[in-house]
């Protein structure tokens, strides 16, 4: 975007995720990272020392820091708090998913941009991975007549507040919709609790407005990380790894039964650099966001009635 502001930035929360948006924003021609919020004074000095940014150890502090955009990537139950501070000071906001720790707190976030004429995107990364937006080509002309996905791995150390519905499922539940153009409507939960506080199991099955059905199967109890994309269509079968980004296309199918196969190119992109390019994009160009605060309530709120709390 030649001849366009470069943005003050800021990161709340430099855990994980944070301390990957500081590294991809620091590299980006669109962002200045000014500010790094942390209430560990030792994460926040360390973080922010790596990137030459000024370290906050208040909300406050990180509110009141003349940022012009800002990622929220805090614990779940602090978004609302701090993205509401951020659009009413008049701050662009990318907050983590899931947006919310609840529907009323997420339609507050998107009230406060609109209030305030601010862009407020949710980070649904896997929306950016090249391999889904390959499939999400690939089916464009199709009928599309049912979504499998599997998000499988080990227990995460650094989890505690959320099960893997909130943390894993809600990657998938914005693929569905993305892929179909479509709302999930119906909602069939398992859920099983193995070594964790929460669920630590999920096998979820829907069925979305225009008749496509999905199903999702997510955990922290395989020994080895798989996530894999499979989209059955009308005329092709394409399967998807979203870690190797190795996308097949099955077509064309023979009376013996057989397939003719092709590989489908996925070109390398880092999803979070894509998903920070779009949203410099937006604030800059005053489109609407690749993925919306409606987007990341649609997907709270399918991962809330998942746990039978909506």
């Amino acid at each position: 975007m030649p001849n366009t502001p470069v943005l003050k930035f800021g990161v709340a929360g430099v855990g994980v995720m944070g301390r990957n948006h500081a590294r991809v924003a620091s590299e980006m021609r669109e962002f200045d990272l000014t500010t790094v919020f942390d209430p560990d004074a030792v994460v926040a000095d360390g973080v922010a020392a790596a990137y030459e940014a000024a370290p906050v150890t208040t909300a406050q502090a990180f509110v009141d820091a003349g940022l012009d955009a800002a990622v929220v990537a805090t614990p779940n139950r602090f978004h609302a708090e701090i993205g509401v501070a951020l659009l009413e000071k008049g701050v662009h906001v990318l907050v983590e998913k899931p947006i919310a720790a609840t529907v009323a707190d997420a339609q507050r976030m998107i009230d406060a941009a609109k209030a305030n004429d601010r862009v407020l995107m949710v980070g649904q990364v896997e929306r950016f991975n090249p391999a889904v937006d390959t499939v999400k080509r690939a089916v464009a002309d199709d009928e599309i007549i049912s979504i499998q996905i599997t998000r499988v791995g080990p227990f995460p150390p650094r989890m505690g507040e959320v099960g893997v519905v909130i943390d894993l499922a809600v990657h998938d539940i914005d693929i569905i919709r993305h892929l179909t153009g479509s709302e999930i409507v119906e909602v069939q939960p398992q859920l099983a609790r193995t070594r964790a506080e929460r669920e630590d199991t999920a096998l979820l099955q829907f069925r979305l407005d225009n008749g496509v059905i999905a199903h999702i199967t997510t955990n922290w109890v395989t020994p080895y990380k798989t996530r894999t994309l499979q989209v059955a269509t009308k005329t092709k079968f394409i399967v998807a790894d979203l870690i190797t980004r190795q996308v097949t296309e099955y077509f064309g199918q023979q009376p013996d039964g057989s397939y003719s196969t092709r590989m489908l190119n996925s070109w390398p992109a880092e999803p979070l650099r894509k998903e920070l390019e779009a949203f410099a994009r937006a604030i800059h160009t005053g489109e609407t966001p690749a993925v919306t605060g409606e987007d990341g309530l649609r997907n709270l709120e399918v991962a809330l009635r998942c746990l039978g709390e909506a």
